[in-house]
């Protein structure tokens, strides 16, 4: 009715539930399938306790549903407008934290959040805390990840935890609101600030998942709009060239990583210096074998080349990432053999 409004004190909850209780059974249950479980026990709980809702008041929230999606036309979501937003009506520090969690790991909940931090920085952080923390913080993370933190913990502490674990019973909830209050606070937004990209490192990434000829294009045309940039990206970029730079013992775990298939092709198009490095890692029948199978390929497409050493360039990074291979220092340094 034109006259009706929403009453005021209805939570985003409420008004969720009566909208969803208005669309019948069958809306209501897709709906619900789509919902993460601490969304579907909020909206369930506010259903449980609507009570009677006045027919006019259902009409009221629907049709201002309605208007707000008639007028907003095609809606954009992103950090900025969501920052924008929240700064109307919250403390510049609170939305610096809210903001600060929401671009840090994926994850609806601040536990689903933490099973997407390396286990190496999240075993860092455990380590300067209580063992009753650490023991609540393992039991709510998936089993695998809290094993790969548990064998990261010294050895001595990670068995108190183990102690504290076995004789854990339900947890309080005013216990692990402690504990969540203090992992967004203090791990969650120190994490997300220090996890945030330069853009530049961020145009290396995608530059490095570029055809060889499309990266060549784009960094020509770039160098006549910004040679600093430019110079900038390249310097970030890790090629299948710098893997000259890793040591012995970094390609020697690469190659134990890489998929067998693609390392003939990949080095079917690398320099002589880099194929020889390669081969040196190697026993001298494998050697050899691997020799053989490069010269077997014949003629290939430089495209299949590309994507040969751009999965070896992921494989070597993806290791740094988890510490098993340095691929640091700077892309004038020489390798001495």
């Amino acid at each position: 009715m034109a006259g009706s409004t929403v009453r005021q004190d209805f939570t985003g909850a409420q008004k969720a539930a009566v909208l969803m209780l208005a669309m019948g059974e069958e809306h209501c249950s897709r709906l619900f399938t789509m919902m993460h479980e601490d969304e579907i026990k909020e909206v369930s709980s506010a259903m449980s306790q609507l009570g009677q809702v006045r027919a006019e008041m259902v009409e009221s929230l629907c049709q201002q549903f309605a208007d707000s999606m008639g007028t907003s036309g095609s809606l954009v979501g992103n950090f900025e407008s969501t920052e924008r937003l929240l700064r109307k009506s919250l403390p510049r520090d609170r939305v610096s934290q809210i903001m600060d969690e929401i671009r840090g790991p994926a994850g609806r909940t601040m536990w689903d959040k933490l099973g997407n931090v390396n286990e190496a920085v999240l075993a860092n952080y455990l380590k300067n805390e209580y063992p009753q923390t650490v023991a609540v913080v393992l039991s709510k993370v998936r089993a695998d990840h809290a094993a790969r933190v548990l064998s990261l913990l010294p050895e001595s502490f990670a068995l108190e935890v183990v102690m504290r674990m076995l004789r854990m019973e339900s947890i309080q909830r005013d216990v692990l609101d402690g504990v969540e209050r203090t992992l967004r606070a203090e791990f969650m937004s120190n994490l997300a600030r220090s996890t945030r990209r330069d853009a530049h490192e961020m145009m290396a990434d995608i530059f490095n998942n570029l055809d060889r000829q499309a990266e060549t294009r784009f960094l020509a045309a770039l160098e006549e709009r910004n040679r600093e940039s430019a110079e900038r990206i390249k310097a970030l970029m890790f090629t299948f060239d710098d893997l000259g730079r890793l040591t012995a013992s970094s390609l020697q775990v690469l190659l134990r990583n890489v998929d067998k298939e693609k390392l003939p092709l990949a080095l079917k198009g690398a320099s002589e210096r880099l194929r020889e490095m390669f081969l040196k890692c190697l026993s001298e029948r494998a050697g050899k074998m691997l020799l053989e199978d490069i010269e077997s390929l014949g003629p290939v497409k430089l495209r299949d080349v590309d994507e040969a050493q751009a999965a070896i360039v992921l494989a070597a990074k993806e290791l740094a990432q988890s510490g098993e291979l340095d691929i640091g220092g700077s892309k004038d340094e020489e390798m001495i053999d």
